[in-house]
């Protein structure tokens, strides 16, 4: 059996050589041309109509404001109009041909109302036949009306569609002007075409700056939202964080508590028996790997330079300290207490005097100059804060916080927590109110009441 081999070579030139890149910008381009004016030309795309929500037509009302959305349409109507009523004038007797030339006009304007890209080639045919038909050898090869129709349907075209389509539609208007004087342009004495371009140059850039800043502001305003979502997601992580380091030491306090005590409860207790030795020392187990997971857990929310608090977390026994420095710091406040003060779970004290400490440090942020009130209400089912502030003494003088946004966020996440509810918000006078009320189970009240 005998094996044959085949070799093919390529020969030079083709294929498999690369190719220039002077001929993959032409290829670029006349893909380009293809997909810009040439795929699907005539398809509907109808002009929409126009939004009354504007600065000038929010204030129309009844048939006005009924109509104003079709002022678009109006006004290519009549562009059309003028340029058919200019080519029907540049003939010295009516007419066929007159009536022709006049509808050729006319019509590609009035398309662009529908099929934008289509209408751009009837203006071009509808040029070349009214120059070949029409007697007027003043201008050419645009006809006066032509010349109108030409530049609003070029206009119409270009805010249409976007600024590449628009390069291309004056790139074919100028070939087809060049190769009209080239070829025909013998016989006639004023030739249109460089006011043409030049116009139509002028117009196009116009409407190219107008898409482009349309885009720039879409993105600016896409960006800025992103950011602001990005910016509240950042904030409401830093306040959950903050949250759950302070949780982590309150948590981690009481379980060493129960550590400690559970491994000296069996000394206090003269010969106790081996069943309650055995009970501590599983309670004491127990502890320490809850606390050893806990930490293990929340471990990883801590900062790297964060450094837990060597004094205990504050609670509300702490606040007269807090409404002390407030006063140092300018802020005129009062307090309130209703209820019968009792002690509650220390998430609870922890949470409700946060929420103290940043209204009040709102307050004095926002509002500097004005005095403020806090009521602590201790009801059967929890415990109620009242935070409230008058107007500043002088709002109009008053600069822009420097403040991240994190006060009212946090807040909110506190009170989420432990499945309470908040308002916040202005009051009539001009001053600023937040209300929260913390849950506390009925249980837990019993249990702090016995101890």
């Amino acid at each position: 059996m005998t094996e044959t081999t085949h070799t093919q070579t390529t020969p030079p030139g083709a294929a498999g050589r690369p190719r220039s890149p002077e001929f993959r910008m032409v290829v670029d381009a006349l893909r380009g041309l293809r997909q810009d004016l040439m795929h699907e030309a005539f398809a509907y795309r109808p002009l929409p109509r126009m939004g009354v929500d504007g600065p000038l037509t929010r204030h129309l009302s009844g048939r006005v404001r009924e109509y104003a959305p079709w002022t678009p349409h109006v006004l290519v109507a009549a562009a059309g109009v003028v340029a058919m009523l200019a080519n029907a004038a540049s003939f010295s007797e009516g007419g066929a041909t007159q009536l022709v030339c006049g509808i050729l006009a006319l019509v590609p304007v009035l398309l662009t109302l529908a099929r934008p890209v289509g209408a751009f080639w009837l203006s071009l045919a509808a040029t070349a036949v009214t120059s070949l038909v029409g007697e007027s050898w003043d201008m050419w090869p645009w006809l006066p009306g032509s010349f109108i129709s030409h530049l609003v349907v070029l206009t119409v075209v270009a805010i249409r569609t976007r600024p590449r389509t628009a390069a291309w539609m004056w790139l074919l208007t100028a070939l087809y002007g060049f190769w009209s004087v080239t070829v025909f342009g013998e016989d006639h004495y004023d030739i249109n075409t460089a006011p043409m371009l030049i116009l139509s140059a002028l117009i196009l850039l116009a409407v190219t700056v107008r898409h482009t800043r349309r885009e720039a502001r879409q993105e600016v305003t896409a960006q800025q939202t992103v950011t602001e979502h990005e910016r509240s997601r950042r904030t409401l992580l830093e306040e959950r964080t903050t949250i759950a380091r302070e949780l982590h030491d309150v948590v981690a306090h009481h379980m060493s508590v129960v550590a400690i005590q559970a491994e000296a409860a069996p000394y206090r207790v003269e010969n106790p028996p081996p069943e309650l030795e055995k009970a501590f020392a599983t309670i004491r187990e127990n502890a320490v790997a809850a606390l050893t997971e806990l930490r293990r857990v929340l471990g990883v929310v801590r900062a790297e330079d964060y450094e837990a608090p060597d004094a205990p977390q504050p609670t509300l026994a702490d606040l007269d300290g807090l409404l002390a420095n407030v006063r140092e710091a300018g802020l005129e406040v009062e307090k309130a207490v209703t209820g019968a003060v009792r002690e509650l779970p220390q998430g609870v004290e922890l949470s409700a005097y946060r929420i103290v400490q940043e209204a009040l440090s709102n307050s004095l942020r926002h509002a500097p100059g004005a005095g403020a009130r806090v009521e602590i209400g201790y009801v059967l089912g929890g415990l109620g804060l009242r935070i409230v502030n008058g107007p500043p003494p002088a709002s109009a003088l008053l600069k822009p916080s420097p403040g991240a946004g994190h006060g009212i966020t946090g807040m909110r996440e506190r009170v989420s927590m432990l499945n309470g509810e908040m308002t916040a918000g202005p009051t009539a006078d001009g001053g600023y109110e937040v209300t929260v009320f913390l849950p506390v189970p009925a249980a837990d009240t019993a249990r702090e009441g016995e101890a």
